[in-house]
């Protein structure tokens, strides 16, 4: 088992308490993955001072030459691709193809990232004044505290860390305690990608101690958090308090239409696997299918074949299409607001039962579940789970599976099936979602595509894509004026 410290400044410092907690696998909790320490305001203070001493060198590289810097970290990252994957698939139970794909995602995130080096566009106009250039240009915001979730731990990480970095911050990243190895692993990699010394800080810890206290800090100028809604909105009222500027990417509380023209083949996969896969640990995961009353029974056939047919597992094991649930207190949560429904009138139609026997025994392994009958103001219609739970709602129109989807107080992402661009168009103009989606399951985006919701999904700002160049950097107005100062009328002075 392995001991590892906090990243400082370039170097490894243990937390001042000398207090540690364990990284466990979700599969075996028998299983130690490491020690990191748990931080407080005295180690991230130090973080914080070493990335305001790296600041200045590294906001007057050029961008281009940052971008050559994360350029090179993309090609470390696909180098290391498998290695990087089987640490996720160990700390966060993630399947080994899902696991590659996240590193895949950082690798492309690095890449677009490095490209927007040369492409941080400002803009050149005229002035209404005589003899003036005007001008706009971009400087980064200063020194940005980066809290990230553990169900993709590295593409959350490089998702904010390459757009801070191109832009010209310095970083104080706070991951998640239930996937710490994974950001060490990136500090790593920034390391060996050439990145000066204190341009990147690592603190670990609970968000109580650690996180709270990087949201505090006065020397951050900046907090990109992804987390839950309840969380960013503490975040969010310390920021304001201090008009501090922040990016918020929370909870969701997706839905997919199913209309009656629908390819139900089509449909039933997507709905399978945007609801299960990561064992529904994703907060654009599928929640709730709206299906039309004309093709329901049809579909609900399809989705059980579907269903059985995603294999619960250890991520190690290539058959698994459901992975463990991250942690006990995740667990219980999840089978608590399940036997909830349960007690509430919803019918349970598949699933629903925790898994304890064989292979299951030393971890948290919950099998997809399926209800149907859901009251529409009941916490399974409107609430997070973050689980493998999904509930089925009978629709009679595209305006009923519209209303409904907007009746939750989340707008992350949504879904339509349907044949019809009409209706496909109207689905879209209509739902109330920061991404959506026609014939394709609601899977998040990609790292050249703005990512965020509205509602209690976000604050309104968008990561990655170039959109995530605004969250990261500031806007400044320049103006040149040629006239002479002595020679213009408009600053005599009596």
């Amino acid at each position: 088992m392995e001991t590892i410290h906090n990243l400082i400044g370039g170097r490894l410092v243990p937390a001042q308490a000398g207090d540690f907690f364990e990284d466990l696998n979700p599969a075996d909790h028998s299983d130690i993955v490491g020690r990191f320490p748990k931080s407080g305001a005295t180690e991230v203070e130090m973080a914080v001072a070493a990335a305001r001493k790296a600041f200045q060198v590294w906001s007057e590289l050029p961008p281009p030459k940052r971008g050559e810097i994360i350029y090179r970290a993309g090609e470390l990252l696909l180098e290391n691709q498998k290695r990087l994957a089987d640490v996720i698939v160990k700390e966060m139970g993630k399947t080994l193809p899902e696991s590659m794909g996240d590193i895949k995602s950082s690798a492309d995130a690095a890449y677009f990232m490095a490209g927007e080096g040369r492409r941080m566009y400002g803009q050149t106009t005229f002035s209404a004044l005589d003899k003036r250039w005007a001008l706009t240009k971009r400087f980064p915001v200063g020194v940005c505290g980066l809290i990230t979730a553990w169900n993709a731990p590295m593409a959350i990480i490089t998702w904010k860390a390459f757009p801070a970095l191109i832009c010209g911050n310095t970083i104080v990243l706070k991951p998640s305690e239930d996937t710490p190895l994974t950001a060490h692993h990136f500090g790593e990699i920034m390391k060996e990608a050439g990145l000066p010394d204190g341009v990147v800080n690592i603190v670990y810890g609970y968000g109580p101690q650690t996180g709270e206290a990087l949201v505090r800090s006065r020397g951050i100028d900046l907090i990109s958090f992804t987390g839950s809604t309840k969380v960013g909105r503490m975040i969010a009222e310390e920021c304001g308090r201090n008009l501090k500027k922040c990016s918020l990417e929370m909870g969701g509380k997706n839905g997919l239409i199913v209309m009656h023209d629908a390819n139900l083949d089509a449909a039933a996969k997507a709905v399978a696997a945007g609801a299960f896969s990561t064992a529904g640990q994703r907060c654009a995961s599928t929640s709730r299918v709206f299906v039309h009353v004309a093709v329901y029974d049809a579909f609900l056939g399809k989705l059980f074949e579907e269903t059985k047919a995603m294999k619960v597992g250890l991520g190690s094991d290539s058959a698994t299409k459901v992975c463990p649930i991250i942690n006990t207190r995740q667990y219980e949560s999840i089978l608590a607001q399940i036997e909830a429904a349960k007690r509430g009138g919803a019918r349970l139609l598949y699933g629903g039962r925790a898994l304890t026997d064989g292979e299951f025994a030393r971890g948290c392994f919950i099998e997809p579940t399926i209800f149907g009958d859901v009251a529409m103001d009941s916490k399974l219609a409107r609430e997070e789970i973050f689980g493998p739970v999904l509930a089925v709602f009978r629709i009679a129109s595209l305006e009923e599976a519209v209303e409904k989807i907007n009746s939750a107080d989340y707008g992350l992402t949504a879904s339509v099936f349907t044949a019809s661009m009409d209706l496909a168009l109207e689905a879209i103009a209509r739902i109330q979602a920061g991404c959506c989606y026609v014939n394709a399951p609601t899977f998040g985006s990609e790292p050249h595509m703005p990512f965020g919701g509205l509602k209690n999904s976000g604050n309104g700002t968008r990561e990655p894509g170039t959109q995530a160049l605004d969250v990261f950097s500031d806007w400044k107005t320049i103006y040149f004026d040629y006239s002479g100062v002595a020679r213009n009328s408009q600053y005599k002075t009596t």
